[in-house]
């Protein structure tokens, strides 16, 4: 929004210097963002007299001037054709920047040297006329700054207005917190409508059809105007504000707007068929062809201001080529209405028009300050237009609801703001702006809000009145009171970075993904159409196909990093994140949200150099990194067995081992599978493991028990048993373990083999026990009867059998 402090000094006197009036205009909650002059393009433009006029030896159309700059005469080649001998004349001298972004310099034109320019209203933007140079008042004396002649010292402020103070949104807001600011009163113009001839009511009439949208329409009607350019003084106030000119009517339109914040429309009486108004939605799918001559398709949720027979304006948004002001215009309805700011807002952000108009009804407009404008603007086109102002107007007035009264307590205010403002101080900040105040009491007091204050409603909007009238600079600053111990985290968050600190130990990074991924992630790794993972939270307003809902699994997102890394040759990754999945509950409850570790390692095993051949990951390394985690974590008694085939998602069957713990399956380890690598893309292997972070954390002992080290050396004996090839390796050292022999202190698989000797369908497992004793040196034949013992139980829980 820009401001000319020249048009705001029409209605408030400002005493202010510009800098301090801006600090104060922020510290009241109208930023300034910027401070412009307008006219800055003038700086080096004088009045200039002709005092000779002779025709140029090289060009029939140019002329040689002598020009009386003041302090010296001014050589100036000219071909305007209203060049002559004592015309006073705008001179733009050597170094004028024109607003055509052109920069004058001495130059020779045809032969012969110029010294600057003579130049037309349009050339310095004070005017349309381009036909000839500008003519000023003889009276002027050569010389003198155009500004200062022209008495167009002026200064506009550019300000970043909040979307709740659309009463800003005009010169007369804004003067009223000027006038505020310096505990002066407004005063706006004055109105007095010309004498009027006849009845409105028998010429046109307003019907509204859709009063939800459009609660209140006033009309005037002006006979006999003309359309001609504005005078000066208005395209000066448009241009200064950065509006162009286009004519007397379409000017005072913008002018009243500016002035008021209504928004107001022109239209040609004679195209209205019926001279009438209309006020409905459109059908769907019917089409509009608004002012910039394109087409747009309506929709049944958006107004129209309709004639007749047909629409001739967006309501509040723009009007229609079929009703604009033309040249031959002599019969002006001029409308004035208060439109719903959600059904604007919606209008245009459905057809992609941001127009003045709309951006004002959009945050909402003073439904009182309606007939106000429409005067305003009738008074102007009468006298400006020379047009009979035709008796009477039309107001349909729908509205039901009124600005709020609100009570106020002055001792609530003041402990919110952390200030000591006392009751009368407040009445006058809340009066200068023209609140109405009633004194209840010592503590209350009974604000009625005025009609353009939209955004007040509560307490707390009063609250804010008063912080920033006081200024947001005048608050002391406190500081909240914090209790001198630290805060403890939160356990999830303790083991959360426990595990993101050991798998980076592990040589992996960590990734973090979008919550929302593509619909079509659940065929791309595969899950079945009745898999409850596929039952996912759609977001209502995706910002792409690709991020449409939210993630039930974790893994989609890892497989897309790994994509991105191997397409940019980046082949060995380990990967890892814990992050949430959302599953959907009944009865549109809030999804539950699931929070899970998944990591990712695709790649080599081991780099290949002088001592270590090269060699690419496996299920093993896999497992091992998992293993790893529960040791470092202090988590013992997992379990790993073969994960069914029917339940292997996006994992090989026969290469994907569940997670137990107790019987409880707490997540899994396994090989993406073949076809979910080639829906991503990926050209090698990759393994994955995925963990309950809840169950995961529920595992970890609270403290760790410390055990002294035996002071008795250990013993060792191995086991090799031929088992049928089904059976787990996994099996067979957790029966010893539940055997509970109190001398076992660890065992451990070092091999299995298939194959001849060994009979088809069989396998042969080796496994080593240490034997150790806290309290003596155990002797052979005590080891050798446990181990026999064992051994013997092997066999008959798994009708194992002994190598030959």
């Amino acid at each position: 929004m820009k401001v000319s402090i020249s048009w705001l000094k029409e209605y408030v006197p400002i005493d202010m210097a510009v800098a301090d009036l801006a600090d104060a205009l922020t510290m009241a909650g109208l930023e300034i963002e910027a401070v412009e002059d307008p006219y800055a393009h003038l700086d080096t433009v004088v009045v200039g007299r002709v005092t000779t006029v002779s025709a140029h030896p090289n060009a029939d159309r140019l002329k040689l001037c002598q020009v009386d700059a003041g302090d010296r005469s001014v050589r100036v080649v000219c071909g305007a054709p209203n060049v002559a001998e004592g015309l006073t004349v705008p001179l733009a001298q050597v170094g004028t920047c024109l607003p055509n972004g052109a920069k004058l310099e001495k130059t020779v034109i045809r032969g012969e040297a110029s010294e600057g320019m003579l130049c037309s209203e349009i050339e310095l933007e004070l005017g349309l006329d381009a036909s000839g140079l500008m003519v000023l008042d003889e009276a002027l004396v050569p010389g003198q700054p155009l500004k200062q002649a022209l008495h167009l010292d002026d200064t506009v402020f550019e300000i970043g207005l909040t979307p709740n103070r659309p009463d800003c949104l005009s010169m007369m807001g804004v003067a009223r917190e000027i006038a505020a600011i310096q505990g002066v009163k407004m005063t706006p113009p004055m109105v007095a409508l010309p004498d009027a001839q006849g009845d409105i009511d028998a010429l046109t009439s307003v019907t509204i059809d859709a009063p939800d949208h459009c609660p209140r329409y006033a009309a005037r009607l002006i006979e006999t105007v003309a359309v001609a350019p504005s005078p000066y003084w208005l395209q000066n106030r448009l241009r200064a504000v950065g509006v162009r000119p286009i004519n007397n009517l379409v000017d005072i339109t913008n002018f009243v707007m500016l002035e008021t914040g209504q928004p107001l429309h022109a239209f040609d009486f004679e195209h209205l068929a019926g001279h009438r108004i209309v006020v409905r939605t459109a059908a769907n799918g019917e089409t509009f062809t608004t002012l910039d001559e394109k087409a747009r398709q309506l929709s049944d949720q958006m107004l129209m201001i309709c004639d007749g027979e047909k629409p001739v304006a967006v309501g509040g948004v723009m009007g229609g080529l079929n009703s604009e002001i033309e040249d031959t215009t002599t019969r002006v309805l001029i409308e004035s209405a208060c439109f719903d700011p959600i059904s604007i807002r919606k209008t245009a952000k459905t057809l992609g028009l941001n127009t003045d108009a709309s951006h004002r009804f959009e945050r909402g407009v003073d439904p009182d300050g309606t007939l106000f404008a429409l005067d305003r603007a009738a008074q102007l086109m009468a006298e400006l237009g020379r047009g009979q102002l035709v008796g009477g107007m039309i107001d349909a007035d729908f509205r039901t609801q009124t600005p709020p009264v609100i009570d106020l307590s002055v001792t609530a205010t003041n402990a919110l703001l952390g200030t000591e403002i006392d009751r009368d101080r407040m009445v006058g900040m809340l009066e200068n702006i023209d609140f109405k105040v009633q004194v209840q009491g010592e503590d209350i007091l009974r604000v009625a809000v005025p009609s353009f204050r939209v955004d007040v409603a509560r307490p707390q909007d009063l609250m804010e009145e008063v912080a920033r009238l006081s200024g947001y600079n005048q608050i002391p600053t406190t500081f909240p009171t914090l209790p001198s111990e630290g805060i403890i985290p939160s356990p999830m968050m303790v083991v959360r970075n426990q595990v993101k600190t050991i798998l980076c130990g592990f040589g992996f990074s960590e990734a973090i993904n979008y919550s929302f991924i593509s619909a079509q992630s659940c065929d791309r790794i595969r899950l079945d159409t009745d898999d409850p993972l596929r039952q996912h939270v759609a977001l209502l307003n995706p910002i792409s196909e690709e991020q449409a809902v939210m993630r039930t699994s974790l893994v989609p997102g890892m497989l897309e990093a790994a994509q991105r890394n191997i397409s940019r040759q980046q082949n060995n990754l380990r990967l890892f994140e814990i992050g949430k999945a959302f599953l959907p509950q009944p009865d549109d409850l809030l999804p539950l949200e699931k929070e899970m570790l998944v990591g990712l390692w695709s790649g080599f095993a081991a780099w290949a150099n002088w001592h270590t051949p090269e060699r690419a990951c496996d299920f093993y390394d896999t497992k091992g990194v998992v293993e790893g985690l529960a040791v470092a974590l202090g988590i013992s008694g997992l379990t790993y067995t073969a994960l069914p085939d029917a339940n292997c998602r996006y994992t090989q069957a026969g290469h994907t081992a569940q997670i137990l713990s107790d019987g409880v399956p707490i997540g899994l380890i396994g090989e993406v599978d073949a076809a979910v690598i080639g829906n991503y893309n990926l050209r090698q292997a990759a393994f994955i493991f995925e963990l309950d972070m809840e169950k995961l954390a529920g595992m970890i002992p609270d403290a760790i028990q410390m055990t002294a080290i035996p002071r008795f050396p250990s013993t060792a004996r191995d086991i090799t048993v031929i088992v049928d090839q089904d059976v787990e390796s996994g099996r067979l050292l957790e029966t010893v373990n539940r055997f509970g022999e109190s001398l076992v202190e660890n065992l451990y698989l070092f091999d299995v083999f298939a194959g001849d000797p060994i009979p088809e369908g069989k396998k042969s497992v080796s496994f080593r026990i240490v034997y150790r004793s806290a309290e003596r040196t155990l002797e052979d034949d005590t080891v050798n009867e446990i181990h026999r013992h064992l051994t013997q139980r092997l066999i008959t829980e798994f009708g194992a059998a002994l190598p030959a």
